[in-house]
């Protein structure tokens, strides 16, 4: 009868930190998770941020060879080669901002997207019509495009900040082969 009492409590005790321990466990593997999602955010917002950084700078390069256009159209009226020149630079430049945009669009709301494609379709209009507009005008011609740009710019900066753009805003999140996308907070 000696040995039976003093079993009973060994059992409880051997129970009562098995559960302990895989209590923490748990803990431990639920504070793993949130290091990790912390990081794949910080990975996440900096891709982010450097794909803005790429935007800026070709809408940039987008107005700069579209008044290269412009100037180079109202010096050589005879000089096409030149002209047709600075016309595929200033389409590529429009090109890669799309291309830019469009990867930025992605991975917001409708919204969003419809925006970034109204400012990418603004300067192909934009691209197509600085050959026949004086180079003193160019800053009205893109009135509208600097607009659009200064919204898709705030939303750089949100996603700098860690501001969510709404509810249904998302940043993509690298995992191994596969992407998802989680919510900004």
């Amino acid at each position: 009868m000696g040995q039976s009492d003093r079993s009973n409590p060994l059992v409880y005790l051997s129970v009562g930190l098995a559960a302990l321990s895989l209590c923490t466990s748990l803990y431990q593997s639920y504070l793993f998770t949130q290091q990790v999602e912390l990081m794949q955010r910080n990975v996440a917002r900096g891709e982010y941020m450097r794909t803005c950084k790429e935007l800026i700078e070709a809408y940039f390069d987008v107005k700069l060879k579209t008044a290269a256009m412009a100037r180079s159209a109202a010096r050589a009226a005879n000089d096409s080669g030149l002209e047709v020149a600075a016309e595929m630079s200033a389409v590529n430049a429009v090109s890669r901002f799309a291309a830019l945009g469009t990867y930025l669009a992605n991975f917001q709301n409708e919204e969003i997207r419809y925006r970034y494609t109204t400012l990418s379709r603004t300067l192909e209009g934009i691209a197509d019509g600085a050959r026949k507009t004086p180079p003193a005008e160019l800053d009205k011609l893109f009135e509208p495009a600097d607009t659009l740009f200064m919204a898709m710019n705030e939303d750089c900066v949100r996603a700098a900040k860690g501001v969510a753009f709404n509810s249904s805003s998302s940043l993509p999140i690298y995992a191994g082969n596969r992407m998802a996308v989680i919510a900004l907070r």
